[in-house]
C-alpha cells in the first residue's frame, strides 16, 4: 500500500482533491481534523499547550478556546512552530497506527495523508510520494472569502505561515493545478490518481 501525502495552501482545493481520491478508492487520513481532535480531546496535549501558551487561551470552563488559541498561535512563525511541535508528534503516531490498521485490512492500495503542513512538519520524509495542489492567489482568496470563517487579514496571515506554492511545487512528485472549472480539476486529479493506483 502506497503512503501518499496530499497538500496545498489554504484555498487551493486540497479538500476537493482529497474527496475525489477517496471516491476512487484511496483511504483518506485527514491529518488536520485529527490535529483538531488532539487539541480538544487529548488531555496530555492540552496540558502541554496550556503550559506553553498560558491560561489566556482558555474559556470560562477552563477549556482551550479555538479563537483565542488561533489569535496567539497564528500571530507569527515562532508561535505556530511552538504549537506544531506539541501537536505533530501525536498526529504522526496516529498516522502510523492508522496505516498499520488499514494495511492489515488490505482493502486499499493507497493511504492518503491529507494535510496542510506536509512539508512544514517534515511528514514528507515519511511518504512514498507527495501530491501538491496549487492555485492562483486570486482564486484562493476568493474561495476562502466565499467560505467565510476567516477575515482577509486572517487569511493573509495564515498564508504567510505556510510555505510558498513555488517551494512545494519544486519538491512535489506530482502537481495538480486548480485554476479552471470543477471538471478541469477532476480531469487533472484523475490523471495523477491513475499514475498512483
Amino acid at each position: 500500500m502506497l503512503k501518499i501525502g496530499l497538500t496545498g495552501g489554504i484555498g487551493s482545493g486540497k479538500s476537493s482533491v482529497s474527496s475525489l481520491f477517496g471516491e476512487w478508492g484511496a483511504y483518506i487520513f485527514d491529518a488536520d481534523s485529527i490535529a483538531k481532535d488532539i487539541l480538544y480531546k487529548n488531555e496530555t496535549a492540552q496540558g502541554e499547550i496550556i503550559a506553553e501558551f498560558g491560561t489566556d487561551i482558555l474559556n470560562r470552563e477552563g477549556k482551550i478556546e479555538k479563537s483565542k488559541l488561533a489569535r496567539i498561535a497564528f500571530q507569527d512563525e515562532d508561535h505556530q512552530l511552538r504549537l506544531n511541535t506539541i501537536i505533530h508528534p501525536y498526529v504522526f503516531t496516529n498516522i502510523d497506527n492508522s496505516f498499520d490498521l488499514i494495511l492489515e485490512k488490505g482493502q486499499h492500495e493507497i493511504f492518503c495523508v491529507d494535510a496542510a503542513l506536509i512539508y512544514e512538519s517534515g511528514a514528507d520524509t515519511h511518504m512514498d510520494y507527495v501530491v501538491v495542489i496549487t492555485s492562483h492567489l486570486r482564486l484562493r482568496t476568493e474561495r476562502v472569502m466565499e467560505r467565510g470563517g476567516l477575515t482577509r487579514d486572517e487569511f493573509l496571515r495564515r498564508l504567510d505561515l505556510q510555505w510558498p506554492d513555488e517551494d512545494k511545487v519544486h519538491m512535489a512528485d506530482f502537481v495538480i493545478h486548480n485554476n479552471g472549472t470543477k471538471d478541469d480539476l477532476i480531469t487533472e486529479s484523475k490523471k495523477v490518481y491513475a499514475l498512483l493506483a
